[in-house]
């Protein structure tokens, strides 16, 4: 279930970044609120705190570069904590209760963030029936599926 989570993290955070306009990465919302490119890599901080619990010690914050890079990044963290799980790597600090409730809820909570953003930015992310996406445990990369199911009725599609 905790690998299905970060599929699912890895789809809607690619889902918030498909088609972005090229400036969304430097999008500033409003005076300190974290911009896109800050929060990928925030959310990269957050996984990487979370690795600790499979393998001690701590984690270097990582600071924006570049965004592609540092999407990677993101990425990559999300594959190392699956692989973590799907070799049954025990837990040193924490329970998978607590992975959820911590850090795996704060990155989607992120995620949540950059679709809003767009739509800040005006350039809304398109609405879907989550719960038919083509999620599968094995795909945490930027590849993701389009949507299943888009919703018919788009009320607040831009106009162009």
């Amino acid at each position: 279930m905790l690998r299905h989570f970060l599929a699912a993290l890895a789809y809607r955070t690619q889902k918030s970044l498909r088609d972005m306009p090229p400036t969304f990465p430097a999008f500033q919302a409003g005076h300190d609120v974290r911009t896109p490119h800050q929060l990928v890599c925030h959310m990269t901080n957050v996984l990487g705190f979370a690795r600790t619990f499979f393998i001690g010690g701590s984690f270097l914050s990582r600071v924006p570069t570049q965004f592609d890079e540092d999407l990677a990044a993101f990425h990559n963290m999300l594959s190392d904590l699956s692989d973590h799980l799907q070799k049954g790597t025990p837990l040193i600090s924490a329970t998978e209760e607590q992975l959820l409730q911590g850090p795996f809820s704060d990155a989607m909570t992120h995620a949540g963030q950059l679709a809003m953003l767009r739509r800040f930015a005006e350039s809304p992310v398109p609405p879907e029936d989550f719960s038919k996406a083509a999620i599968r445990a094995n795909n945490l990369g930027p590849e993701q599926p389009d949507p299943v199911s888009p919703d018919a009725d788009w009320p607040e599609r831009p106009r162009r």
